[in-house]
Order: structure tokens, then C-alpha cells, then sequence
């Protein structure tokens, strides 16, 4: 829907670095690197992204598109379990399958801001959030839509991040001019989701 922006791969090497100097002592510096990832353009890039106003986001009509089903209607269990969220992670490798860039599970986030909670804010609104991480944090996102009939197998879920995810909504693929993307190879690279911080 919008490309990522270089910041985020910043904000992201940051937070790498900030893990590496906790895990070394160096509580001071991780602190510094924390509050250096949260930067506005991340949060402008996120926000731009979310809601009915986006710029970047056209829900088209489509022929024959399946209705929204009530809630008697859908499945009651909406997400896959632990094991399915962590077979998920490590198929798509901790990036959002969507645009590609790294992403954060939220238990690791809370242990990193019961570390440094001057240096990672996480309130209820999204201005009161820390942009590196609330532009990171990953979502277990269904690729044909709960709502629309889609199940929580994990042939039908994939690794997103928060703003592809509220960005697409409850709308199919198509209804917003999106390739599937399990349709392209899962991006790789050394990223782990910070999953080593301690």
C-alpha cells in the first residue's frame, strides 16, 4: 500500500543494538538507542496508513466479494494458538509479509519496556506509543478475512506488520488492489525480532 521508509531499517538496527548493549551491561547506551528508534517519520509513515482516510489505501468494488458475515456466523476461535504463532514467525522469518519490514512480538516488547520505561512509552493512544515499535509490532493477519469466512489455519495467515494489517482492515486483497503474498518468497535476513533480549 506504501512503501516503507528508510527510517524504519534505522529504527530497527537501533533497537539490535540497544538488545546488544543490555545483554553487555550497557544499560545507559540501550537506553539512548531505544529513544533514538522512536522517531516521527516512522509515526507519520504509520499513521498515514491507518484509518478510513488514508491516501494509500483504495477499497475497490468487486465483483461477486464476500459479504461480512455477523459474528454468530464466523468461527469463535479468531487466531492460532502459541505454537501456531511461533510456526508463523519462523516461516515468514519476523517480517511483514506485506512490506517487508522487520517486526516485533509484543511479549518482547513489554520485557524491553519493563527494562527502559522513560525510553519505550506505550499508552493507549498512538501518539503516546513508541513509533519504531508500534510500526513494528507484529500481527498474525488472516489472508482471507475472518469476517469474510476466512479461517485461522495458518495456510490462510501470515506475518504482518501493524500498519499493513489496519490498513487492509476487514477488506479482501482484491477489494484493496493486493497481490497475495504468499505468492512471493517470505524475505529473509538476520533479523530476529529481538527475540535474544534477556
Amino acid at each position: 500500500m506504501r512503501d516503507p521508509i528508510p527510517e524504519i531499517g534505522e529504527a530497527a538496527r537501533y533497537l539490535d543494538e540497544a538488545v546488544t548493549a543490555h545483554l553487555a551491561g550497557q544499560s545507559a547506551l540501550a537506553d539512548e538507542l531505544i529513544r533514538a528508534a522512536d522517531m516521527p517519520a516512522i509515526r507519520e509513515w504509520t499513521e498515514s496508513l491507518q484509518g478510513k482516510k488514508s491516501p494509500y489505501v483504495k477499497k475497490r468494488d468487486v465483483p461477486d466479494e464476500l459479504p461480512k458475515q455477523s459474528n454468530v456466523e464466523r468461527g469463535k476461535t479468531r487466531m492460532p494458538g502459541a505454537a501456531g504463532m511461533r510456526e508463523l514467525l519462523q516461516r515468514d522469518g519476523y517480517h511483514c509479509r506485506f512490506c517487508g519490514i522487520p517486526v516485533i512480538r509484543e511479549e518482547v516488547r513489554t520485557r524491553i519496556r519493563k527494562m527502559y520505561p522513560s525510553a519505550l512509552p506505550w499508552g493507549r493512544k498512538n501518539k503516546e506509543q513508541h513509533a519504531g515499535f508500534q510500526a513494528m509490532w507484529v500481527q498474525y493477519d488472516h489472508v482471507l478475512p475472518h469476517c469474510r469466512g476466512g479461517s485461522n489455519e495458518l495456510e490462510n495467515m501470515v506475518i504482518t506488520c501493524a500498519p499493513c494489517n489496519y490498513a487492509r482492515w476487514h477488506y479482501t486483497l482484491e477489494q484493496v488492489g493486493l497481490t497475495d503474498p504468499r505468492s512471493r518468497e517470505a524475505f529473509r535476513s538476520t533479523w530476529g525480532g529481538l527475540e535474544h533480549f534477556r
